[in-house]
């Protein structure tokens, strides 16, 4: 059997030192897994996420990513953050918020090579923007802007794909197609990505991460409104898009 894409064994991490954000986590994600992280504000998802990529390092406990110590890996994730740092409106074309997932710790400035170049104009045509190469960023719609994002974060060619809430703002038409689109991809990357919105990404994940504190996994066919209301600390609804007119 192939080894976990990501490993946490008994895991905690705390700010100060003293006030665990994650206590006790052990996880494991298979390779290909398709899943949502979900949790309540503060419990701890982007916090996982960062020490999954390494960002930040456990007050104990053990993680491996890739079958390797976290900064190790860094190089073979993508990751779309959750508050893109990129000013919409700063003059940059396409093509050039794409190669911008070129650079790594071996490469942080000079000219992008034909092998780059190559690598970006097959990214965008596998995210469906062939021909916007040369168009402004800031003149590209909310839904178009987010998959030069996700372009961005594929053009290194990943193993394991990091999404922290990758659909905000996107109305419900964009929001499917960019879904439709992260399921194609999953056929040969990991996907896993933050969501609050359950009862849409629920047609498309396969399993739930619940993070508050700790850290539980539930296949999506099993995740009822109880273990919502356990988890969110009360009464939450939970929308059905595809039923909505």
């Amino acid at each position: 059997m192939s080894s976990p894409v990501i490993e946490l064994e008994r895991v905690s991490f705390a700010f100060d030192g003293r006030h665990p954000v994650l206590d006790d986590v052990s996880l494991a994600i298979e390779p290909l897994s398709f899943a949502c992280v979900i949790g309540p504000n503060g419990g701890g998802k982007t916090t996982l996420l960062k020490l999954i990529l390494g960002l930040l390092e456990p007050t104990a406990g053990r993680i491996r990513v890739l079958g390797t110590a976290p900064r190790r890996a860094r190089h073979r994730i993508g990751y779309m953050a959750q508050h893109a740092t990129l000013d919409k409106a700063f003059p940059v074309r396409v093509l050039d918020v794409v190669l911008m997932g070129r650079l790594g710790p071996r490469r942080l400035a000079g000219r992008f090579d034909r092998a780059d170049l190559a690598a970006a104009a097959a990214t965008l045509e596998r995210v469906g923007l062939t021909g916007l190469e040369r168009r402004p960023f800031a003149d590209l719609s909310g839904g178009q802007r987010q998959r030069v994002l996700l372009a961005r974060a594929l053009t290194a060619s990943p193993e394991l794909l990091l999404l922290d809430e990758p659909a905000s703002g996107l109305d419900q038409k964009v929001e499917r197609d960019f879904f439709d689109l992260l399921q194609e991809l999953n056929r040969t990357t990991t996907v896993i990505l933050v969501s609050h919105d359950l009862g849409f990404v629920q047609s498309f994940v396969r399993s739930v991460i619940c993070v508050h504190g700790t850290v539980d996994v539930h296949p999506t066919n099993r995740l009822d409104g109880s273990t919502i209301r356990e988890l969110y600390g009360g009464e939450v609804r939970m929308v059905r898009h595809d039923h909505l007119e």
